[in-house]
């Protein structure tokens, strides 16, 4: 199947013009003619049905279908129970929106894909295809139209040029903690070993003999360098940041447990590996959040 694209689509609709504006027949004598019987107006186009409207643009209900099915069969695939998923159609059309904010977003800044960069990609995805041929097989088990793949891709590359303009004005470097913690399952257990922290019981040795956390309980409880935003569990971070450095945090209650928190450093570093992508998707789901309550979105399926 070849991939109808917007150039042609353009030189079909020239075409169609021109023939409907060719030269009229030269004009004969004769009787003049009966008036005209008076052609009714065309109808008008029923409205596709809509899964959501983006400050006036509306998402099709089929397009959300499709995307719906996809996420569908992919998590089956993976051999994953829809019904321990939640709420994911509300999820599917929320990312549908959150792609459509950024693209809008994208456009008012002047952020525009072109036309032989658009060629360029959809050839090379052809190309990992095996060809025609087998891109006009994966669109069609894909549930795609050749318009339909066409329009996501290019919503999707300008959404992505959003988030880079989002986070290339981000710092490198970030206010960071370096703590460690114990945590264990009852308060009381905890209030006893935070006595014994406060009567000068080695809070590393205390953490390797009883802390939950595999993960930190070899090193003393030690969990590394973190900035804000990185942390599963806010109460800690929280905590974390209220410190200064040797000094040991109240019993803070989470759903994992009950937590002891010793700080050891607390300075601006620079961002790498992990904490730097989580502080940028950080960022990102901060821009979206303040986006959502800008826009007009009107939920009309799934959500």
């Amino acid at each position: 199947m070849r991939i109808m694209r917007r150039a042609m689509r353009g030189l079909l609709a020239l075409c169609v013009l021109a023939a409907a504006c060719g030269a009229r027949p030269p004009e004969t004598v004769g009787p003049s003619p009966a008036p005209p019987t008076a052609t009714p107006p065309p109808a008008t186009p029923t409205p596709l049905p809509l899964a959501a409207r983006v400050n006036g643009e509306g998402i099709l209900l089929e397009a959300f279908q499709r995307e719906l099915a996809r996420f569908e069969a992919s998590r089956q695939a993976l051999g994953i129970e829809l019904a321990t998923l939640g709420d994911y159609r509300s999820d599917v059309l929320w990312t549908l929106i959150d792609r459509r904010i950024m693209a809008q977003a994208a456009g008012r800044l002047g952020i525009e894909i072109g036309e032989t960069e658009l060629d360029e990609r959809l050839q090379a995805i052809v190309d990992a295809r095996g060809g025609s041929e087998g891109m006009g097989a994966w669109l069609a088990s894909s549930g795609y139209t050749a318009e339909e793949f066409e329009n996501e891709l290019r919503e999707e590359v300008l959404a992505a040029r959003m988030i880079e303009t989002i986070t290339d004005g981000l710092p490198e470097q970030a206010e960071q903690v370096h703590a460690r913690h114990i945590l264990v399952a009852t308060e009381a257990e905890a209030l006893d070993l935070h006595a014994q922290i406060e009567a000068g019981a080695d809070f590393a040795e205390l953490a390797r003999l009883f802390s939950l956390d595999p993960h930190t309980r070899p090193a003393g409880g030690d969990l590394g360098w973190f900035p804000r935003g990185q942390l599963t569990m806010p109460e800690i971070e929280e905590a974390a940041f209220l410190l200064q450095p040797g000094e040991i945090s109240d019993v803070v209650p989470t759903l994992l447990g009950y937590h002891i928190l010793q700080i050891l450093e607390n300075d601006r570093r620079p961002l790498t590996g992990e904490a730097l992508i989580e502080y940028r998707v950080a960022a990102v789901e901060q821009w979206i959040t303040e986006q959502r309550q800008r826009a007009e979105i009107e939920m009309l399926a799934g959500g």
